[in-house]
């Protein structure tokens, strides 16, 4: 590995933000799911929760929406409601859907600098009523338009750019947040050697 290639991984591992999470549920589109991971790679989203409950699971991605973000994300993949919460409670302080009811508030009330886990739902009916009742609440993403709706991968774009706004200016991406023996695990799986980590 050239040193050129080693600074900028670790560059890249050492801005990885490790309290906050897009979880998406029964999305149909795998190229959806592949816009968000480029996205999440762009602004740091080390893990992302892929739900699929009531759809098969998806056996890929589509590799030309994501240019290879799936190689430097972390993927985990459920196919019980349950035990996708399970695993998100015992990471993230709270968890938000993205729903339009009474009670949602906007994405710009949203304190992006705590543990958050935020979940996108499929392009037909969105977060089902399952995983909006065990969460903490709901958000939506302002709009003046007649169609109140965005692509997810839209929609997640604009919600996880506004989670960056905070944490760069609350100053999360100026100390390395990935611990050992995840941020070894990570560089290893990124290509790096035995030699290339001492």
């Amino acid at each position: 590995m050239t040193p050129e290639r080693k600074e900028r991984l670790l560059s890249v591992l050492n801005k990885r933000q490790n309290d906050i999470t897009v979880v998406l549920e029964n999305v149909f589109d795998p190229h959806n799911i592949s816009a968000v991971m480029r996205t999440c790679d762009a602004v740091g989203i080390q893990e992302i929760y892929v739900l699929n409950h009531t759809i098969p699971r998806h056996k890929k991605f589509g590799f030309k929406s994501s240019r290879s973000a799936s190689k430097w994300i972390t993927v985990h993949q459920f196919t019980d409601a349950g035990q996708c919460i399970k695993a998100l409670r015992s990471k993230y302080d709270k968890i938000l859907t993205t729903h339009l009811s009474n009670d949602a508030i906007s994405l710009h009330q949203i304190n992006f600098t705590q543990k958050l886990a935020l979940v996108f739902g499929n392009e037909q009916v969105g977060v089902s009523e399952e995983i909006r009742t065990a969460a903490d609440g709901n958000f939506i993403i302002p709009q003046v338009g007649m169609i109140r709706s965005l692509n997810i991968s839209v929609a997640c774009a604009v919600t996880v750019y506004e989670a960056f706004r905070q944490k760069s200016l609350a100053g999360h991406y100026d100390s390395v947040k990935i611990q050992e023996p995840q941020f070894t695990n990570l560089l290893t799986g990124w290509g790096f050697s035995e030699a290339d980590l001492d």
